[in-house]
């Protein structure tokens, strides 16, 4: 096996690893809500319907997820840093396109292409960090990474807003082209190279994940308009289902596979992974369409209403450590299942209080019960997936958890949106609440359902002894996991 080989580190290069590979990180992670409290303002600019303002959304994470591991075993082919530097290339490049963007077709090709430099960027801003810093001091560099795209999570709403209502929503794209000028040259002066132990790429199984996710997605995005019945819905479904099934066989016979299928013989790493996976469906879904009605229904500027989703963003910053120390006495388990029960209470709540006119403290106390979930939920699954898998298999792992969270948030932007708009619309605030009643107890569906599949992970004591049961009660410092 191919030894990591990596160039003697410069002085004071642990310092410039963190600062680069966090503002990286910020970067990246911001583009995944930035854009919603932008949207109402791209509608009316650029035009078009409810289905491209999906893929406004759809294109970024739906690249960013079938990308995301390949990414990694890009640079761990051809260098880390020469990856890492194409990679935030192709997104400055990709952002500035989206700013420019005439039409809502290239808005959309502009974001997807964003989604695969971030796919590049994000996995290998862990590995160069891990190259250049000591192992006796990553843990702190990890926590710095971790906040860096916390607060681009948390404020991601509220930036889009502030730049849409004071400059033009195209300055939410615009934000990251002087940064990813700064940062390029910095990597290459300031990062050292180096290289994985398994090169190898997974051509065949990314092509067919990524064909499969993109029919299953385009299916749900033209459910309504073509008809659930049509030719190329269901052509959509079908086709994605099939090449899905052929990508799983395909990784059960191959030598270097994307996603090792074994790891799935786990019921734990089972259970957390698909409870991701619709944790992700509700909150993105919702997140989607309620950052919509803020201003559609509510009447809020898009500043308005990125200060107004704080109480749910920001909230997983203050309940995300208290969740952390709670999950060290108690397990992990429990306290996910406890936080994405809580997030299904609060889209539920939401449901029940949304009305044409309705005041903001009565939408109040669903928000902050989706913050505590939300923040519930992070830290602990992350050491829960962690926990299922050899310390050799974390960084795959982390990988694959990651890449199921953003389909996850593709599929549910994509059906919650085709309950709205088979149900209601934007011809008037009674007719998008129409909508968005039903959308929401999808999405709080999604969520009950994931708390139900946590409950399946076996129960582990710490007094069971060895790392295996310490990690299983949510007590290890694993890598931080991208929203």
């Amino acid at each position: 096996m191919k030894q990591d080989r990596k160039q003697p580190a410069r002085r004071g290069s642990a310092v410039w690893a963190v600062i680069i590979t966090s503002v990286a990180g910020f970067i990246t992670a911001l583009d995944n809500l930035i854009v919603t409290t932008a949207l109402p303002s791209i509608r009316e600019d650029l035009g078009g319907g409810l289905e491209d303002l999906e893929w406004t959304v759809s294109a970024y994470t739906l690249t960013f997820a079938v990308l995301l591991m390949f990414g990694a075993s890009l640079g761990d082919r051809f260098g880390r840093r020469r990856l890492f530097v194409i990679g935030l290339a192709i997104f400055t490049a990709a952002s500035a396109a989206a700013a420019l963007a005439p039409g809502m077709g290239e808005l959309i090709a502009a974001r997807a292409a964003q989604g695969v430099g971030a796919a590049i960027v994000t996995p290998l801003t862990l590995t160069l960090l891990s190259a250049a810093v000591p192992a006796e001091r990553r843990g702190v560099a990890f926590g710095i990474w971790g906040a860096a795209s916390g607060v681009a999570v948390a404020t991601g709403p509220l930036i889009g807003g502030t730049l849409t209502e004071y400059l033009s929503w195209q300055w939410i794209f615009w934000v990251n082209v002087p940064l990813g000028l700064v940062l390029i040259p910095l990597a290459l002066l300031r990062l050292g190279e180096s290289h994985g132990q398994n090169p190898s790429l997974d051509l065949a199984g990314t092509t067919l994940v990524s064909g499969g996710l993109f029919g299953i997605i385009y299916a749900l995005v033209r459910g309504n308009a073509d008809g659930w019945t049509s030719t190329t819905v269901l052509g959509g479904f079908f086709a994605g289902t099939a090449l899905l099934v052929g990508f799983v066989l395909y990784e059960l016979r191959a030598k270097h596979p994307m996603l090792p299928m074994r790891l799935f013989r786990n019921r734990s790493f089972s259970a957390i992974n698909a409870a991701s996976l619709l944790m992700f469906l509700g909150m993105f879904g919702a997140i989607f369409l309620l950052s919509q009605y803020l201003q559609t229904v509510g009447g809020y500027s898009p500043m308005e209403a990125g200060v107004r989703m704080l109480p749910w963003t920001a909230m997983p910053m203050i309940a995300g450590p208290l969740a952390g120390a709670l999950s060290d006495r108690i397990g992990g388990g429990p306290v996910v299942t406890v936080g994405m029960a809580l997030n299904a209470a609060g889209l539920g709540l939401w449901a029940l209080a949304v009305e044409p006119q309705v005041s903001y403290t009565a939408l109040l106390p669903a928000l902050i019960v989706c913050g505590i979930g939300m923040g519930m939920f992070f830290a602990p699954s992350a050491n829960l997936v962690m926990s299922t898998v050899r310390p050799e298999e974390q960084g795959i792992a982390s990988g694959a958890n990651n890449a199921i969270r953003e389909v996850g948030g593709a599929i549910g932007v994509a059906s919650l949106a085709a309950v709205f708009s088979a149900q209601g619309g934007y011809g008037s605030a009674s007719q998008f609440v129409d909508g968005l009643v039903p959308a929401l107890w999808t999405g709080a569906g999604a969520v009950a359902l994931a708390a139900a599949l946590a409950l399946l992970m076996p129960r582990r004591r710490k007094a069971d002894g060895g790392p295996a049961a310490d990690l299983a009660a949510g007590g290890a410092t694993s890598a931080p996991v991208t929203i």
